[in-house]
């Protein structure tokens, strides 16, 4: 890793496992991100609960969520964008609450790694609804 770019320290929560690099989930992300289930959907709770850490420049795909999403940033910096809206920096302390069916996409800064804590709202009205990446040129207007 570059040593201009970082990491956000400390973790409060555990990294888990790598997420890029081939496979159903893992394109849905450009560049390298990790997930950690905390809390997971199996039936007890209802509120999947999941810790994302991303290394500088990565994020995820458009995306959509039936029952919507709230985001916690807990380090780093980061962006969060709406389908035809500009995008929000992002900071630690920072939330975010993501009406359902609403076309969104969060990563990291080109310079800077990026942490939340994801929370699947209604969990039960279905999966994300993963969609095209955001390319390089939408990315790259952001900094």
């Amino acid at each position: 890793m570059d040593s201009s770019k970082e990491m956000p320290v400390p973790a409060i929560f555990p990294k888990g496992e790598k997420i890029s690099g081939g496979g159903i989930v893992n394109d849905h992300f450009t560049g390298t991100a990790w997930l950690s289930m905390l809390v997971p959907d199996d039936g007890t709770y209802h509120c999947p609960i999941y810790n994302v850490t991303f290394e500088p420049g990565a994020r995820n795909n458009w995306h959509k969520h039936p029952g919507g999403q709230i985001l916690l940033v807990t380090g780093g910096r980061g962006y969060y964008q709406e389908e035809g809206k500009p995008a929000r920096e992002l900071h630690a302390g920072d939330v975010v609450t993501i009406p359902p069916q609403v076309k969104h996409w969060h990563g990291a800064a080109p310079d800077s790694g990026f942490v939340h804590i994801g929370i699947t709202a209604n969990p039960g009205l279905g999966d994300a609804r993963w969609l095209e990446p955001v390319t390089d040129e939408e990315y790259q207007k952001l900094d």
